[in-house]
């Protein structure tokens, strides 16, 4: 009845990649299914970060980091809503996998102080680079096998109450194909799912809809057949710092707010401690009038772009005219479309509460979680960029172990189910802090291997 092999992953972004070359190298047999025609998935359309701590390009910069203040810091964004035994899992074996990414041809190119961490500990890749050098480390093994345009309809258990096989449709046809270690799901969430969207995150119904064109939550209902649990569900949040023409072919943003910038309604007045997470920022913003919401800073802060940036390239955003530039406030105010005294009344209250040691209104008193100290906007030329809040990753899922095995509602493991990546709740709690999401899918992905095909103690 099919092909038997000793694990079938079910999709093939950061997460299944990552999965694939750790079965590669332990010499499984391994058949990698991808409902699209392309891998990546929501990876590539990520802010290309990924959070490790204690890493040779910190030690470069000077960055004093450890795995406890990454564990401390993730815990104290999701406002302890985390599972606790999930983030110490992701804490002892991050520094390990980002050395093991890197023998695996994945290239980091520097450090860059992002939402939720206390220190510089956003390593920059380029996405399509690492999906690449990932998927040729597990094709060129000779024991793993992929297919795209792979659509998997049902998992069913063998007569020993074990998750083992998998039924899709490819080329036309339905198959079947036997696991003997292990299912893993790693297809991502659901934010292209207007029906999960709608039952499960009403309140978002202001955001757009960026995330990758496969994630509609098909793997989630994959795992609830076979009994999985939900977990985070009631934290759903969107992703602010998004230009709205993103929900067309370019994915363009900017976080000028966390070099510096303040965020302003359509009536020029602040409604948010522009430091916290943009996840939380992104809540306050839908609740605003028309849900109109502009970042604006000057030259100063401008300066800090930086090049070929994913969130930080401003100078490439001006070029597109998505930024807007003016000599005065007034001018700016114009362009925005938002009253002048007001705008210019704001600033003034800003700038002489940091003056004067501290931001009296929403209590901003660093750029970015503990890192980075706020200064007066006053540097002429004055930039603007029309902001929203994007559904580009949902953060929710199924109920997992620090082995990556699917829990039931009872805490139990459901037998040869595994999951990792987007698909997984419980890791990130309330709040979501940057490069998490592509670091737990490598690390949890390696680690659901490891458990899976039970070579070596996981944790």
């Amino acid at each position: 009845m099919g092909e038997t092999y000793n694990l079938i992953i079910v999709g093939a972004g950061m997460a299944g990649l990552c999965a694939a070359a750790e079965a590669a190298a332990q010499g499984a047999a391994v058949l990698v299914l991808e409902k699209e025609a392309d891998f990546g998935g929501s990876s590539l359309l990520s802010g290309r970060y990924m959070a490790f701590a204690g890493t040779d390009l910190q030690h470069q910069e000077g960055i004093n980091d450890e795995s406890r203040f990454l564990v401390d810091d993730m815990l104290a964004v999701g406002e302890g809503k985390n599972e606790t035994e999930l983030v110490e899992a992701y804490g002892k074996r991050q520094l390990e996998t980002y050395e093991w990414l890197v023998s695996k041809g994945v290239e980091f190119h520097k450090v860059q102080a992002v939402s939720g961490h206390s220190v510089p500990r956003g390593h920059t890749i380029t996405p399509q680079q690492a999906i690449t050098a990932l998927y040729r480390a597990a094709a060129e093994s000779g024991t793993v096998s992929f297919k795209t345009g792979a659509s998997v309809k049902r998992l069913r258990k063998d007569e020993d109450g074990r998750v083992s096989q998998v039924i899709f449709e490819h080329a036309g046809k339905t198959e079947t194909a036997t696991a003997e270690n292990g299912v893993l799901l790693t297809s991502g969430g659901f934010s292209r799912s207007e029906d999960l969207l709608q039952n499960f995150a009403p309140h978002l119904s202001g955001a757009i809809r960026i995330g990758g064109k496969g994630n509609v939550g098909d793997g989630i209902k994959l795992a609830s057949e076979q009994g999985a649990w939900l977990r985070d569900f009631p934290y759903l949040k969107g992703t602010y710092g998004f230009h709205p023409s993103a929900d067309g072919p370019r994915k363009s943003q900017a976080l000028a707010f966390y070099k510096g910038a303040i965020i302003i309604n359509k009536f020029a007045e602040r409604f948010v401690n522009e430091s916290i997470s943009y996840k939380l920022i992104g809540s306050e913003a839908l609740l605003q009038p028309e849900g109109i919401t502009y970042q604006v800073w000057d030259q100063s802060i401008m300066d800090q772009g930086v090049p070929g940036d994913a969130l930080y390239d401003f100078d490439k955003l001006l070029a597109l005219g998505l930024i807007e530039k003016a000599d005065t406030l007034e001018g700016l105010a114009e362009i925005m479309g938002v009253p002048a005294g007001s705008l210019k009344s704001t600033i003034n209250e800003y700038n002489r509460d940091i003056q004067n040691g501290g931001d009296q209104k929403f209590g901003r008193s660093t750029l970015t979680h503990h890192f980075g100290t706020p200064a007066p906007i006053g540097n002429s030329p004055f930039y603007t960029m029309r902001t929203t809040v994007a559904m580009l990753a949902t953060y929710a899922g199924v109920s997992v172990d620090p082995s990556a095995q699917v829990l039931n509602a009872f805490n139990e493991p459901i037998e040869g189910l595994y999951a990792a990546g987007e698909i997984a709740g419980g890791f990130h709690g309330a709040g979501y802090m940057t490069g998490s999401s592509l670091g737990k899918a490598a690390i949890f992905g390696r680690i659901a291997v490891q458990a899976a095909l039970q070579k070596q103690t996981v944790l």
